[in-house]
């Protein structure tokens, strides 16, 4: 931790009452509004439960395993950034990281310290995590930005293009175009990477000036250091990495497009090519983490643009209820269970930075 870290929980702490409990009140109130409110206008809850009933013993086994298939990928991103780390590991950090992200406020926070603090009983230095940390983010982040970059695209190849698609096409293109480039100069050597921070910091100290806040200081130091930490990782994994959030990310859309079909939203209604539009662009929302796990917003989201590319209210809302349950609500008791899994699982126990080395993370960045 940082000298400046305590002073931001002090400054934090020092904040009146009504500021800390603004964020918590308004994400309850979204939570409320989308439930009790968007919900119940949009279809009714007997009509949803009968979709779900008109499921076959079948198609609820193959989403099952599709789900289970989509809970087992999030370990091959850990895997493929952590040099030295088992898949059991792997399932207990994030299946525990993830019920934390998904059922507190704020929920992000407290399972990064959860996965440094897990990671640090199995012997793997606060260096190591942080790697796999920034390393992982980034390709998660690049994922979310070209996902809807790529169903833009195969939506302009699938029927006729309106202007209002090009143009937002042509700024995914854009906004990936910068992604890619500011990742290239990033790694490209140490002096590039201050100079991308030093330029960064200036983009963030002009937008946060209006709110009279100070100019943000160090962001050239961080972005070679990054650099420093990351370089060797990524220049000998970076295409298992990429792979595995791709497949990350797409066995997540698979389950959504099984509880679509295996409800009865049929490909004439909403073509796959439409489903993972939308579903590229709710995942974009949970970039923004106005409540835990983005519950209500990716529902208002999922529900809303796939009934407005053709699909029955009823049926819609059916499937992605139960996509959320796979997806969402799944890994909340699967979490506790692997929480139980590291405080008893003695035999994984390492002393603090003793686990296996490796070159592709160097101890002194």
């Amino acid at each position: 931790m940082t000298a400046e870290q305590p002073q931001a929980v002090a400054d934090r702490a020092r904040r009146p009452l009504w500021r800390r409990l603004v964020g918590p009140l308004l994400s309850v109130a979204l939570l409320g509004a989308v439930f009790f409110w968007f919900l119940p206008q949009f279809t009714s809850i007997s009509d949803v439960w009968a979709s779900v009933r008109s499921m076959s013993w079948v198609e609820v086994t193959v989403l099952l395993l599709a789900a289970v298939w989509n809970l087992a990928t999030y370990q091959f991103v850990v895997l493929s950034t952590m040099p030295g780390l088992t898949f059991g590991q792997a399932t207990v950090s994030t299946e525990t990281t993830t019920a934390v992200s998904n059922t507190v406020l704020g929920g992000a926070a407290i399972s990064l310290g959860l996965t440094y603090a897990m990671n640090s009983s199995w012997g793997f230095s606060r260096s190591r995590t942080s790697v796999s940390l920034l390393v992982s983010g980034l390709f998660n982040n690049f994922a979310k930005l070209g996902l809807p970059v790529l169903a833009l695209a195969l939506l302009l190849f699938d029927s006729q293009p309106s202007p209002g698609r090009v143009v937002a096409g042509l700024a995914g293109v854009a906004g990936l175009v910068v992604a890619v480039v500011a990742l290239w100069l990033l790694m490209r050597s140490r002096e590039s990477a201050a100079r991308l921070g030093r330029l960064t910091g200036r983009w963030a100290s002009a937008v946060i000036r209006p709110f009279g806040r100070p100019p943000v200081e160090g962001w050239d130091k961080a972005t070679t250091k990054f650099r420093d930490r990351t370089a060797l990782l990524l220049h000998a994994r970076w295409h298992w990495i990429t792979l595995a959030t791709l497949v990350s990310h797409l066995s997540l859309f698979l389950v959504l497009l099984l509880a679509l079909r295996f409800v009865g939203v049929g490909s004439d209604q909403v073509s796959w090519i439409e489903a993972l539009a939308v579903f590229a662009f709710a995942r974009l929302l949970t970039a923004v983490p106005f409540t835990p796990g983005g519950l209500g917003v990716v529902e208002l989201a999922l529900i809303t643009g796939l009934a407005a590319a053709g699909g029955p209210r009823a049926e819609v809302a059916a499937a992605v209820l139960i996509f959320r349950a796979l997806t969402y609500v799944l890994p909340i008791p699967l979490g506790l269970v692997t929480y139980v899994i590291w405080q008893r699982k003695r035999s994984w126990r390492r002393a603090p930075n003793s686990a296996p080395r490796t070159e592709l993370v160097p101890e002194s960045a």
